[in-house]
């Protein structure tokens, strides 16, 4: 079970999450979830853990408006800047300030896992959503459906024999059964109308930026400055990584499993 420190995102953090990660790992998803937002016209969109605003930025360009939210201040301060067309606002997915049934669409994007309880959020979700309206949401496939997640987490291993860090499986990876995605939005009171499998690739400069990112841009920096010093376990990851996917750009493929739901 993921401990608080691991759902936790200090202020130090966003930056480095939006320059290492997002372009690598984030907007090929990202683009994936507006391209089903578009197939159908919405006027008023809500996004639950918008982080700094990759899927918003797709969204502000295919629905009437975005509402985007995260739980994170300074997510959202970043993401304000990032993506000014959206109205940015902190929130909470589990107590959503908003009226019942505000929006055309609700859309999270690899935010469902860091949900503590999943089923109420998803009755918050089902709150919020108009007559007629859609849930899109992703979370990621097992581990070893991820080129990079899983050298991330041999590497760790690799680094920290004797207590590896243990946030990339227990959250990211850690609601990978897209039965329990669809049973936990039926709890909530949505009917699951599709959950899809979806491969695609992302490219990154080196194995080190992504050692960057996920050692300063996550979860993983409580993990792993408990253990040791940052920047020393940060060039020990990044080379690990490097002989495991190879010197200079690298290209990886990354599944996620895809919600479309709606009211009953």
């Amino acid at each position: 079970m993921a401990t608080d420190a691991n759902r936790s995102w200090v202020d130090s953090m966003p930056a480095a999450y939006d320059r290492w990660l997002v372009p690598t790992v984030f907007h090929p998803f990202a683009v994936d979830l507006a391209r089903r937002a578009a197939a159908h016209p919405v006027g008023e969109a809500l996004e639950l853990a918008a982080g700094t605003g990759v899927l918003t930025r797709e969204l502000v360009d295919v629905v009437g408006a975005v509402t985007a939210t995260d739980l994170n201040g300074a997510m959202v301060e970043l993401g304000a800047r990032r993506v000014p067309a959206a109205r940015w606002q902190q929130a909470d997915a589990m107590r959503l300030p908003f009226d019942d049934a505000a929006f055309d669409l609700v859309a999270c994007q690899f935010g469902v896992m860091f949900f503590p309880d999943k089923p109420v959020a998803f009755a918050e979700v089902a709150r919020v959503l108009a007559p007629g309206g859609r849930v899109l949401m992703n979370a990621w496939a097992p581990l070893e459906t991820h080129a990079f997640q899983a050298a991330l987490v041999t590497a760790l291993g690799r680094v920290f024999p004797d207590d590896p860090p243990t946030f990339m499986s227990a959250v990211p990876h850690g609601y990978a059964d897209p039965d329990v995605f669809a049973a936990d939005a039926a709890a909530g009171g949505l009917r699951c109308d599709a959950i899809t499998p979806v491969t695609l690739e992302g490219t990154a400069a080196s194995a080190a930026d992504l050692a960057s990112g996920y050692c300063g841009g996550t979860p993983l920096l409580a993990e792993i400055t408990a253990r040791g010093d940052l920047a020393a376990a940060t060039a020990a990851v990044a080379e690990e990584m490097t002989a495991l996917l190879g010197e200079g750009p690298i290209t990886g493929a990354m599944t996620a499993h895809v919600l479309e739901a709606s009211l009953p």
